[in-house]
């Protein structure tokens, strides 16, 4: 097994270099890959050109067996075909004892939205005289405006932003970037904090910390996801909202709505980031059940 370990390293860089996964995918396949590596130990394989699909198989009755969920059982097979795939093409093994293991299928989850009026109630709560409210005001308006990931956003940098013609550059997943329009009233809000309470914030800084970052914390220092989620939970406590609210929501309030309104889904998916439609189309699903939940309310016959 000594030279799984210098297999699974050359492994990281490809995925590194020529894939340009992020850090975070690659841990997740090293420790998915490590996980099966304990599985041969157990069965006593000591060599990959020993595994043969019956073996997969085994590995799969024992991931059911430990209850984990169908999507996570996807990704762990998917790692570990890739893996095997990629010794192949290396000229270590032959086969790939994965290919012919079939992923289970995804539990459709249909993601929660808000409706306009929950938006709006979200949006007369920040105090905009104030550093933090102007932060508050400018965040939830350009996660609503845009739809980025809450990680893209705490990303983003003052040089990103170009109010001449109301867009955004985006970092996203994999290194891939995007343009992303906004409207006037992400854009009021921006240049607000900008100019006012993001100099105020940053001003607590010492010499050496300062950064481009365009959302701080209370101390200037860069906005963290986890500030997110807790900046979020205040603001509905203060509207005392029966609602779970968590960052995610706004993309899914983004797309939903657009797609009310009759955008078409290869334009939601560019402005998602999404790289397979698929991903896009799930917001479809939502659409359908606002469509009829208005016939049954409004239709004569219903």
């Amino acid at each position: 097994m000594g030279n799984v370990k210098i297999y699974l390293n050359f492994f990281v860089e490809y995925l590194q270099i020529e894939k340009n996964y992020s850090q975070y995918t690659i841990v997740n396949y090293v420790a998915d890959i490590e996980d099966f590596m304990s599985f041969m130990k157990q069965q006593s394989l000591l060599h990959l050109e020993e595994i043969t699909y019956n073996d997969t198989r085994l590995y799969l009755t024992e991931l059911h067996k430990r209850k984990y969920s169908r999507k996570t059982i996807s990704r762990k097979i998917s790692a570990l075909r890739s893996f095997f795939k990629f010794l192949m093409r290396e000229g270590k093994l032959k086969e790939n004892p994965f290919s012919l293991v079939s992923l289970p299928k995804k539990e459709l989850k249909i993601p929660n939205f808000l409706y306009e009026e929950e938006i709006e109630k979200l949006f007369s709560i920040s105090d905009c005289n104030t550093p933090l409210g102007q932060r508050n005001q400018a965040l939830i308006e350009i996660l609503y405006g845009t739809g980025m990931r809450v990680s893209e956003c705490c990303q983003l940098k003052l040089s990103d932003v170009d109010f001449h013609i109301g867009t955004v550059l985006v970092n996203g997943k994999g290194g891939k970037q995007r343009y992303i329009p906004f409207g006037s009233f992400a854009q009021e809000a921006l240049e607000q904090y900008i100019e006012e309470g993001r100099q105020k914030l940053t001003a607590k800084l010492l010499s050496g910390d300062e950064h481009q970052l365009i959302f701080v914390n209370n101390r200037g220092m860069p906005l963290t996801e986890r500030g997110v989620r807790y900046i979020l939970t205040g603001l509905i406590q203060k509207a005392s909202a029966t609602l779970h609210l968590h960052p995610h929501m706004f993309r899914h309030t983004f797309a939903t709505h657009l797609l009310n309104e009759g955008a078409d889904l290869r334009s939601v998916q560019e402005l998602l980031g999404h790289s397979h439609l698929s991903s896009t189309q799930v917001y479809t699903h939502v659409t359908k059940e606002h469509l009829k939940k208005m016939y049954m309310s409004y239709h004569p016959r219903a």
